[in-house]
This record gives C-alpha cells, structure tokens and sequence, in this order.
C-alpha cells in the first residue's frame, strides 16, 4: 500500500501518468478480488466498507425494484437497519424470518416468507456474533422456486478468512465483503454481482464503479485489500485448521474453568475463529471492562448510545432471556492469535468472573498474567 500514499498518490480518475499508474493498480486489484469472489471484474463495487456494501445491496435494488424485503432475524445491522429504513421511505414490506434455538436461519420460516412479490432477500453466510454456519446454498434453491424475481444476497463479511466464499456462496446473486476482516484495510469492502442487477447508487457524483458507487477510489486500501485477499485465499486451508485449534482449546477450557458458562449453539458448524458463550450470573459490560484491564479484548452485544449494553439481538431472537443475554461473552481468534494468547484467556475470564461474582480468593492482578 506504501506507494500509493506516497510517490503515486493519484487520482484513478485522471489522465497523467500518476492516475494512469492508479488506475492500473486498482484494475489489478479488481480481477484478484473477482477471480477470489467468483464473479467478472466488471460485476465487482469497491465501496467504503462492508456495511456500505451491504447498504448498497439492500436499499440499492430496493430503490430499483420496490418489492417486499426478507431478512433473518439474525443478520448484521448493516443489513437489519437498512431493511428497516426501505420500510417507511419506500414503502416496501420487511419480512423478518426467524432462527432456531442453535442460530440458524429456519428454512420453513424462511419459504413462508417468500412470494412472486419479494424483491430482495439476505440471508449471511456466517453469523457476525456467535459464528453459526448459515444453510445459504439452500435458501438460495428456496429463493429461486418460491421468489424467482428475488435478488439473494448474503453478508460474508465473517467468512472470507475461513471459506471458499466463491464456492460456498456460489448461489448468491450479490456477496458483500470487508477487508478489514481477513487482514487488510479498514474502510474498505466490495460487493460483488454475480449477475446484472439494476442497483440505485447510494453515493452520487462522478461515473466510478460503472455509476454504482461514486467517489474517488481509495487506490492504497483497494490495493491492501487485494493483497490481503490473496495472501487469505493462499493461507487460508494451514490458518483454518491452527485456529480451529487454538479456538477449541480455549472454548473447553473456559468450558471447564468457568462455573456457569455456556457454549451457544453447541454441535453446530461455526467459523474457526469464533468463540461465544453467555455466562450466568455476569454482565458483559462489567466482564468486557475487566477484561480489558488484563489485557483481554473481548466483546459481547451492541452498545447503545447511552454506553449501557443491549442484550445482542442475536441471542433474543435464538430465545435467550435478555437476563441471560445480557451476560455474553465473545471471543474471536485469527491469523495472528498465538498459544500465548489463549493461555492469557484461560487464567483472565475464570478469574475475572469469579470476581465479578464474588468468589475469587484474591484479586487478579494483570502483572501476574
């Protein structure tokens, strides 16, 4: 990415040699991030993120095609908020299909909802919070028969690091992705189209992107996205199977070491890098900030405006109370999460929660970890 912030620091839109050379970088990390997504170069919308991407998807074919909307209960935000916005300012139905107790979409819930009416359904590949594993290849077969002027799209945002995303989501019509998630950039995403679909820009102005997304082009993050795509695909066989290790060794002994600690969505296919439990008795906001003391980062639902934490809607909509919601602790690992790490865990939460809950025998000093 050096380069581009420096001695080529060019517009793509121009004519002179440095936007010519921009331009030429950002052509070649088009045909590597389309050839990694599985779709043609000129299908593929670099945007400012992956909730931008996923925006784009929803409110773009929605503003080109009204039609009623389907969506899991358990999609990002960036997917849910947008859904929920086209409702008033278009006037399109939104249809909110729901998930069984282990977090995944329900397929009968999901035929339900479909009609010759739906113009756009989103369905992710891999939940964002408690990493499930989501049935896309035959939610996409139900959108075909029940809704054949449906546009499917899924959020695999969460799953590039670990699979095939081309493979995988080889049925979706649209596919929205971050780089900041397989180890590139921050502000930068894509969308990619597996076939032509009439999409409204978001963003007006200029004629990038073939009109779909307006802007001069963020030449060094599009490159690093690329590169890190790329370096993912390579890799990503030797990191899914160290991580799934490391993340099983964490999860048991947490499991083990924890009193009160549950697995959600235990037995269920979940990305190698996630770990997600809800803890009795203990509210995440107070777990997160402790941890934080000792040098764990952790998350566990959304924060509100106010600061105060808001049970994940994940968790309400696979049936746990927003008592037990409340006290959700998730842990994600990746390409650089090493032993070290995980042994940090294994001593932090344990003792970080008998804190909380008033049984530890002494207090945990973060020097001593």
């Amino acid at each position: 990415m050096e380069p581009w912030h420096a001695e080529l620091f060019g517009n793509p839109s121009g004519a002179h040699s440095v936007s010519r050379s921009a331009r030429q970088a950002i052509d070649e990390a088009r045909d590597a991030v389309a050839t990694c997504l599985g779709t043609a170069p000129g299908d593929l919308v670099f945007t400012g993120s992956g909730t931008e991407a996923a925006n784009l998807a929803v409110l773009g074919r929605l503003r080109s095609a009204p039609g009623p909307v389907v969506v899991s209960a358990i999609e990002h935000h960036a997917v849910l908020h947008a859904a929920r916005a086209a409702g008033p300012s278009l006037g399109v139905p939104v249809r909110v299909v729901g998930v069984s107790s282990d977090g995944v979409v329900d397929l009968d819930a999901l035929s339900a909802a479909l009609d010759r009416d739906v113009s756009i359904v989103s369905v992710q590949l891999v939940n964002n919070e408690v990493g499930t594993v989501q049935p896309v290849a035959e939610a996409a077969r139900l959108v075909r028969r029940r809704a054949p002027g449906a546009v499917f799209h899924t959020d695999a945002v969460q799953a590039v690091p670990w699979f095939d995303v081309a493979q995988l989501a080889g049925d979706a019509d649209m596919v929205s992705v971050s780089a900041h998630k397989f180890g590139g950039p921050q502000g930068v995403g894509a969308l990619a189209l597996r076939r032509p679909i009439e999409l409204e820009p978001l963003i007006y102005g200029g004629p990038q992107e073939r009109e779909r997304r307006a802007g001069t082009h963020n030449v060094a993050g599009i490159v690093g996205m690329a590169a890190a795509l790329q370096a993912t695909v390579g890799e990503r066989e030797t990191a899914c199977e160290r991580v799934r290790l490391l993340r099983d060794r964490l999860l048991a002994g947490l499991l083990a070491r924890t009193p009160g600690a549950h697995e959600t969505a235990p037995g269920r296919d979940k990305a190698p890098g996630h770990c997600h439990l809800v803890v009795d008795g203990v509210e995440s906001e107070a777990l997160l900030v402790l941890l934080d003391s000792y040098g764990v980062a952790a998350s566990a639902g959304s924060a509100c405006a106010s600061g105060a934490l808001d049970p994940s809607h994940v968790l309400v909509a696979m049936g746990y109370s927003r008592r037990e919601a409340l006290g959700a602790l998730r842990l994600t690992l990746g390409h650089s999460s090493t032993e070290a790490d995980v042994e940090l865990a294994l001593q932090a939460v344990p003792a970080a929660v008998a804190r909380l809950l008033g049984t530890a025998n002494q207090p945990l000093v973060a020097t001593t970890l």
